[in-house]
Parts: structure tokens; C-alpha cells; sequence
């Protein structure tokens, strides 16, 4: 018998030396586990099913960078693609509210309103790009000042005319081609009708409540782990935007759209409209979600970045159109068409690195 398996203190010291690696190597895939490829948590620190309010900012962020760095083109393709989808809750609830009518009367708009939420559904789990979405996610990294207004800016005038341009593509066929019967044409003018009755200060307060709802939403889909409960929160969430007689600016545009295209609605009358909602939309996503939310985190707001390479200086945040190159930053490609380069992939001094996940 060899001394190294006969001698009880050596024994002890190998299986003390064996518990630590098991515990080391237990500690890393319980990190690996705990945050996705970007640095994101994939659970809550405290309780692993539930996140904190910096622990969903964290994720927001993660999510707001790997919009910032896509192309113009792969902006406009998803924004697109939202805009077709959101046409199709502008069907589908026409359709239902129509057959719906015969037997329910004034209650069969509360039954099409359960279709409503059926584009949002296919934008939230296809990950399409939304305007009243993004009044939330990538404003999270201008309110760090680690993106800049002008990028933000173009961010929302790419996604908002390429919503606009596939919900209008959407009433356009709908208009000119022979998918409507009678009964569904008719609730339909009448969704476009009423949203260009309501004058336009009330236009505005309609749309700050729905914008602060869909920005809820998105809060709430980077507080949820799984796809049911995303399910879930989108469908009731979107649910009272039509059933509270609220408006969103995307899916008010194909209404509206489809009358123009019929003739019986005016270009300035819809631009009314249009105006309205967006800036009210704006207006309740930015200050009652974003800022707020904000407000609620705790100053390190991203525990695994060296900070001091992330926020850009006040002329860069003002006034810059490259993403996420702060005054410390020194070297490496700052080309915004390198779609994999990351605003947040900076590294990480030990000092500012956290003492938990």
C-alpha cells in the first residue's frame, strides 16, 4: 500500500483540495448559468425566478445595445416587418367585431379587442422593431449617456417610418383588394372614423396613457424568464388599449391609412392624427417608464463594465452618431457598420468588477 492513499492527513488534504475545485468549478457554471452571453443576468441575484429593478435595467441595456450597432438596413426590415404585423390586429379585430355585431351589439367591440393584441404578439416574440417600444429600451442607454441623443434620434426615425410604411402597405391592400367582406369593411371605416373625431389635445392624453402601457410591456417581457408568461403580459396589456378607447400611433396609422386609401379621409386630417399620437406615445413611454424606472436603479448600473470607458463626453452625447465610443475609449473600431461591436463590450478593470452577480 503506497503512503499517498495510507496517510489520513494526506488523504484529508487531497479531499479538501477536491471540495474546493468542485466548489470552484460549482461557482463557475452557476455564473455561466446566471448571465447570458452579453453580461445580462439570466437570474435574479436574491431569487433566482425573480429580478431586482437594476437586474431588468441590466437587461434592457443588453437588449437597447444590440439594437444600436444593427444597420440601417436590418433596422428597416424589422421595423417593416412590425408594421405588417401590426396591419394584422387591425384585421383581425375588424373581423371579430364584426362577427361579433348580430348577436352582441355594442359588447362585440370588447370581443375584437381580444384580437388586438395578436401583431404585438408576433413583434414581441419574433423581436421585431416597434417605435413605442423602443421609447423605452435604447433610451435606457442615453439616460447613462453611453448612447447619444443624434443616435437615438435616427433609431426612432428608421423604425417609425418603416412601421408606418408596413401598417400603410397593410390598409392599402386591405382598401383596394376584396379581403374585407361588407360587414368587416364597414367596423373598420368606422375604427378609422372615430380616431379622426377625437380632437387632438385628447389625441395626445390617449396616447401618453398608451405609450406608458406599451412600455410597461416591455419592461415587464425583460422581467419575465419564459415565453408563456411574455405571452400573457403582451395579451392583457394590449387588451385595454382599444377596450379603454386609447391609441397607438402604428397601429392608429393603418386605420387611418385604410380611409385614405379609401378617399373618405383627408392627408391632413391624418396627419393630425398621427402627430398627436406619436408625440403622446412618446411622451408616456420616455417619462412614465424610462425615467422612472431609471430612477429607481442604484448608481452601478452595469457591475461587469469598466464605466469609466462607457459614458461619452457632453459634445459626443449631444451631438455624435457613433455609438458607444466615450472619451475614454482610446482604441478599437469605431466603424457602426461592424454590426457584431458591441457599445457595452468593454473590459473590465478588477476594481470595478462586482463582488456578486
Amino acid at each position: 500500500m503506497s503512503f499517498y492513499s495510507s496517510s489520513p492527513t494526506r488523504r484529508r488534504a487531497i479531499a479538501r483540495l477536491s471540495d474546493r475545485s468542485d466548489e470552484a468549478s460549482s461557482d463557475e457554471m452557476r455564473s455561466t448559468l446566471d448571465r447570458a452571453g452579453s453580461g445580462a443576468p439570466a437570474a435574479g441575484y436574491a431569487v433566482r425566478d425573480l429580478f431586482s429593478t437594476d437586474e431588468i435595467f441590466q437587461r434592457l441595456v443588453a437588449t437597447a445595445d444590440e439594437e444600436f450597432v444593427r444597420s440601417t438596413r436590418l433596422l428597416f426590415l424589422s421595423g417593416l416587418a412590425a408594421g405588417l404585423s401590426i396591419g394584422l390586429s387591425f384585421l383581425a379585430r375588424s373581423a371579430v367585431t364584426a362577427a361579433a355585431g348580430p348577436s352582441l351589439g355594442d359588447g362585440a367591440e370588447l370581443i375584437g379587442n381580444i384580437l388586438y393584441p395578436v401583431g404585438f404578439l408576433l413583434i414581441v416574440l419574433g423581436r421585431y422593431q416597434l417605435f413605442t417600444e423602443n421609447t423605452l429600451t435604447p433610451v435606457t442607454l442615453v439616460l447613462t449617456r453611453i448612447a447619444s441623443v443624434p443616435e437615438l434620434l435616427r433609431l426612432w426615425g428608421i423604425v417609425l417610418a418603416a412601421n408606418v410604411a408596413g401598417a400603410a402597405l397593410v390598409a392599402l391592400v386591405l382598401a383596394k383588394t376584396g379581403v374585407l367582406d361588407p360587414d368587416t369593411a364597414a367596423v373598420a371605416q368606422g375604427f378609422g372614423a372615430h380616431a379622426l373625431e377625437v380632437e387632438w389635445g385628447a389625441l395626445f392624453w390617449k396616447g401618453v396613457i398608451a405609450g406608458w402601457l406599451v412600455a410597461s410591456m416591455v419592461w415587464l417581457n425583460h422581467a419575465a424568464r419564459d415565453t408563456i408568461t411574455r405571452f400573457f403580459v403582451v395579451l392583457f396589456i394590449m387588451y385595454l388599449v382599444p377596450s379603454l378607447d386609447l391609441f397607438h400611433c402604428v397601429i392608429g396609422a393603418c386605420e387611418v391609412a385604410y380611409l385614405l386609401f379609401l378617399g373618405e379621409a383627408t392627408l391632413g386630417a391624418g396627419l393630425s392624427f398621427f402627430s398627436a399620437v406619436v408625440l403622446g406615445n412618446t411622451v408616456g413611454g420616455v417619462l412614465l417608464v424610462a425615467i422612472l424606472n431609471y430612477a429607481q436603479t442604484r448608481e452601478r448600473r452595469f457591475p461587469d463594465r469598466d464605466c469609466g470607458t462607457l459614458t461619452l463626453t457632453w459634445r459626443e452625447f449631444l451631438f455624435g452618431l457613433e455609438p458607444g465610443e466615450g472619451e475614454a475609449q482610446t482604441s478599437g473600431p469605431t466603424d457602426r457598420a461592424v454590426e457584431e461591436e458591441s457599445m457595452l463590450d468593454r473590459p473590465v478593470p478588477t476594481e470595478d468588477a462586482p463582488a456578486h452577480g
